[in-house]
């Protein structure tokens, strides 16, 4: 049997607000910014600490256990969470919608579940407005409305959807003991490349590669057909990876094909951003080219392998390995001369190769797992459609 549909503005009440500029200049207040939330995980992880007296103008609202925060900026993502009894007393931006149910009317946690179901994302998209930075308002999100049978069904559905959300959570810890699995490995084969206690040979990144910044952005051909090609900037780059959602296409004449063109075990490498993030391309599109944001470093396979320089980039980045070759202006970047004078180890080859191996047997294992959390994925939206459409 089909639920009631029922706006939430009528299940919820407003949060009390305050101006922590005023209200508490010489405490500390902990605040929920938007980027305190984790948009994968729905949790908050990265609150920040500030004093009263120098809070952001957005910090206002006062949130307290069971508030469930959706973010009204790129609703998209669908950044939503939780408040945990260890955030209550907390400040939330003003850039969230805080939804405090009605206990005697709405469950919280059946409330958190369906902002999180492909419905009310797909409504929440459809009525955002602006185009480079889309949003929608706190009206918008208080108007829509939520299926609303019982308490105690809702508290059932809540119940169910809580388990599945937990063994879909497992599987993305097991992804992620493996990345742990292989940061433990190279520091047991290698050591910290930054201290380099084994005392392997150093050299230039210059002597052991051929590295070039691609071509620069040309926005004025971007509009026209001719010899128009898929290009990575810096946003494609992640870390062993590639993020190839969103490739843009500009021209590239014969020449610039030449210069900016992909071979398998190219390495990419973020000039700017986050200087130094890096991934190994493996083809993952035909035709494909970079553009001058980013670096591409092809090694010498004679003296050093793509996995172990990505790795041992990482482990630069992660524990200030960079800190003497980036170049800050308004904001950091590693250039190309710096790029290339950079200083690192080199482990024997067969070494490395074992390193090699060990990732691609992981990778092998991260793939498997990654397939089956799709199906997982899949999976959950099913039961939660069935669970909000009164089928459960």
């Amino acid at each position: 049997m089909k639920a009631n549909l029922v706006a939430i503005k009528d299940c919820v009440v407003k949060a009390k607000t305050w101006n922590p500029v005023v209200d508490a200049k010489d405490k500390i207040i902990t605040y929920i910014d938007i980027a305190a939330v984790d948009k994968d995980l729905k949790k908050i992880v990265e609150p920040t600490l500030c004093s009263g007296s120098e809070a952001p103008s957005r910090a206002r609202q006062l949130v307290q256990t069971n508030d469930v925060l959706v973010s009204t900026v790129r609703p998209n993502l669908n950044s939503v969470a939780v408040v945990t009894e260890e955030f209550t007393g907390a400040t939330a931006s003003t850039g969230y919608t805080v939804l405090r149910p009605l206990p005697e009317i709405l469950d919280s946690q059946y409330l958190f579940h369906w902002v999180k179901t492909n419905h009310f994302i797909n409504e929440m998209v459809r009525l955002a407005t602006g185009q480079s930075y889309p949003a929608v308002s706190d009206k918008i999100i208080l108007n829509s409305k939520i299926p609303l049978p019982p308490l105690a069904e809702q508290r059932r559905i809540a119940s169910i959807l809580d388990q599945a959300d937990e063994l879909r959570q497992k599987r993305q810890q097991v992804i992620e003991k493996l990345d742990q699995l292989l940061q433990a490995t190279f520091i047991d084969m290698f050591g910290d490349p930054v201290s380099n206690p084994k005392g392997w040979d150093l050299k230039p990144v210059g002597e052991i590669s051929e590295s070039k910044l691609g071509k620069m952005l040309d926005k004025k051909k971007q509009s026209s057909e001719k010899d128009q090609h898929k290009y990575l900037r810096n946003a494609n780059v992640q870390w062993f990876r590639f993020d190839l959602s969103d490739v843009f296409e500009m021209e590239f004449n014969e020449k610039d094909r030449k210069n900016c063109e992909l071979k398998f075990g190219d390495i990419l490498v973020c000039e700017g951003g986050e200087p130094g993030r890096a991934a190994i391309w493996k083809n993952d599109l035909e035709n494909c080219f970079f553009q001058k944001a980013l670096h591409r470093v092809r090694l010498d396979m004679t003296q050093i392998l793509p996995e172990y320089f990505v790795w041992l980039f990482w482990f630069n980045s992660k524990n200030g390995g960079f800190d003497d070759h980036i170049t800050v202006a308004t904001i950091a970047h590693l250039t190309g001369v710096k790029m290339k004078a950079m200083q690192i180890p080199i482990p024997p080859l067969s070494l490395q190769q074992g390193f090699q191996q060990k990732v691609n047997e992981i990778e092998v294992l991260k793939t498997t797992l990654e397939n089956s959390s799709k199906l997982f994925e899949s999976l959950f939206s099913s039961l939660q459609n069935q669970a909000f459409s009164g089928n459960l």
